[in-house]
């Protein structure tokens, strides 16, 4: 049973949802069995989320099946409609205010003890602020090292299979706009790990920055940061598509 406040996650960006649901394949029989084919998720298994508080999104941490109420949370809903004949198990462990030391720290507990199948990443704002506001040590060379690890152990212990989503900001005030420099660099980290580790990869940067071509950044994320539902819609929209759903 969902939340009130997964209803109202819903029920906003409700008049989206026949087009998504329609090219994840539910329109009709046949379009379901074409479609079908090219969902690179199986019967049976389990995708993991991890990250920040874009990935947290108010997550119960008593109900460890709540999946918040953001974009984790609508690519579950979609998916299992689309799908209906697909038991794949949703999880979500993003955390907010992690950067990707603290994954690392905790990468046993939430990640490897959980033998994910599929595992989406989306990490490196907090480490772009923290760097930015405190000239904190963590270089882009450390990011990736540690991103590298986390990985390494996931493919060792499970053969997981990899979604790696880019950070992101929009231009919405000077003070997120000083992220600018360090996300593009830890963009370019992800990019190297995709092709690194055989990753499907979620420009997440280059589809907000084409978006707000359209609507101003605040209709997408008000501090620039944290996205609106209307954001958490369109990451979970490409998401789908990533997978072939």
């Amino acid at each position: 049973m969902i939340s009130r406040r997964q209803f109202v996650s819903l029920a906003a960006i409700a008049p989206f949802a026949g087009t998504v649901l329609c090219k994840a394949g539910v329109a009709a029989e046949g379009d379901h069995q074409r479609e079908d084919k090219n969902m690179s998720i199986q019967s049976g298994q389990k995708v993991l989320f991890q990250g920040d508080s874009i990935t947290d999104c108010g997550r119960s941490r008593e109900n460890l099946a709540d999946l918040g109420v953001g974009y984790p949370f609508l690519i579950e809903q979609w998916l299992t409609a689309a799908y209906p004949d697909r038991k794949i198990e949703f999880v979500n462990r993003g955390i907010s205010g992690n950067c990707v030391d603290h994954l690392k720290a905790r990468w046993k507990e939430d990640c490897l003890d959980l033998k994910p199948d599929w595992i989406s990443i989306l990490i490196g704002v907090n480490d772009s602020a923290r760097r930015t506001a405190s000239n904190d040590k963590t270089t882009p060379d450390t990011y990736e090292q540690d991103y590298r690890d986390i990985l390494l152990q996931a493919k060792k212990a499970s053969g997981a299979r990899f979604i790696l989503c880019e950070p992101f900001i929009l231009n919405t005030n000077e003070d997120v706009q000083r992220y600018r420099e360090e996300i593009d660099m830890k963009v370019e980290v992800v990019h190297r790990l995709a092709k690194e580790f055989d990753a499907a990869l979620i420009p997440f940067d280059k589809i907000f920055q084409k978006v707000c071509q359209y609507r101003e950044p605040a209709f997408w994320a008000a501090d620039g940061v944290h996205p609106s539902n209307y954001g958490h819609m369109l990451m979970a929209q490409h998401w789908i598509q990533a997978v072939g759903g």
